[in-house]
């Protein structure tokens, strides 16, 4: 019995060396490794956790020799989650410094310009990841399970709001980690876009200073981002829209919702003044602004901070009208139609196809 016992103690206690993974000596390997492998640090891994890691795909050698280069190299408090590309049986410091150099992380790097639709989002994250464009607009078809508050679909216009991803998938410069799903990158994106409106204070100033809603003000930046030529021109485009829909309740009037539509069924845009009456003002359109009164049901891309910014700080006036005028992309605004009418002879004069 007494054999037996040892023996088993014995066993446990070596399994549970084995658990820590040579935490209790600094065994480790020499040299820069030899094969390729991939490792991936979760977030919130401790140094430990990464030392573990480490020990399992057979980088390192022990868990605390990993601990103790740790604790000489003071950078490796920098260690960003992720994948890598290492080697395998490499000595503790080589991996430090592996995994402190960029040119290891693997990522899929993309920019969404600002004012992308959610169409072509979709086709610039499957060019840049490889999953399949289906992927991410089943991905999308919940915006809650993305990130998305249901109070953001509430409006005070009496419209119906249209509960979709459009205007969440935050514009930015972001690097997907390979083994990222599709519903990962999106949530990644809708993360960063409440973070930038919480920063900004957007959702408390759209509602006590201008009496909308969050989502009406998200709809005014979408369309002020499709409208502007500069981002300078931006508060007062939104005034604009806020001025036509509330304020004068008229038809917006804008050609950036028709175009959307279009998109939405397979189309391509159109110069504005390319698009046909039809197109303009077609019935079966539900982002019709040109005889339908009011904001459209939902944003018609996803704006950026200056079209925020634009939309919960819009400038002050009685404008109704607005124009590009000249290649630069500048807008003149006018209160009566035959300021406009004169603001559009002007965009022809400077070369603005109009006329």
């Amino acid at each position: 019995m007494a054999f037996i016992l040892l023996a088993v103690l014995g066993g446990g206690a070596y399994f549970g060396y084995n658990k820590v993974k040579g935490f209790f000596t600094a065994a480790d390997y020499d040299g820069a490794g030899t094969g390729p492998v991939q490792v991936t640090v979760a977030p919130g891994s401790t140094l430990t956790d990464i030392g573990n890691t480490l020990v399992d795909a057979d980088v390192i050698k022990s868990t605390k020799a990993f601990t103790n280069a740790a604790e000489k190299d003071p950078r490796s408090k920098n260690i960003q989650n992720g994948t890598y590309n290492l080697k395998k049986q490499m000595s503790a410091k080589n991996a430090m410094a592996a995994l402190l150099d960029p040119k290891n992380r693997v990522t899929s790097g993309v920019t969404i310009p600002e004012g992308s639709t959610t169409m072509q989002i979709y086709a610039l994250l499957s060019k840049a990841t490889k999953i399949p464009v289906k992927d991410f607009q089943a991905a999308a078809k919940d915006p809650g399970a993305l990130g998305v508050q249901s109070w953001w679909f509430n409006r005070r216009d009496h419209k119906a709001a249209q509960k979709s991803i459009e205007g969440f998938l935050f514009p930015d410069t972001y690097e997907f980690d390979p083994k990222m799903t599709a519903d990962q990158i999106l949530k990644t994106m809708v993360d960063r876009f409440n973070t930038q409106v919480g920063d900004l204070g957007f959702v408390d100033k759209v509602q006590s200073t201008l009496a909308v809603s969050p989502f009406e003000g998200l709809i005014v930046a979408s369309l002020t981002q499709a409208e502007s030529g500069t981002n300078a021109d931006m508060p007062k485009i939104a005034r604009v829209a806020y001025n036509r829909a509330y304020k004068n309740h008229m038809p917006l009037q804008f050609d950036t919702t028709a175009n959307y539509w279009i998109q939405l069924n397979g189309g391509k845009a159109k110069f504005s003044g390319k698009l046909t009456g039809s197109e303009l003002d077609d019935p079966k359109n539900p982002y019709n602004t040109v005889s339908k009164l009011g904001l459209p049901p939902g944003p018609i891309n996803n704006p950026g901070k200056s079209a925020l910014q634009g939309a919960m700080s819009p400038a002050a006036g009685p404008w109704l009208y607005f124009v590009v005028i000249d290649k630069a992309g500048n807008s003149a605004f006018a209160t009566t139609n035959d300021e406009h009418n004169a603001n559009v002879q002007k965009a022809c004069h400077n070369g603005i196809p109009l006329c």
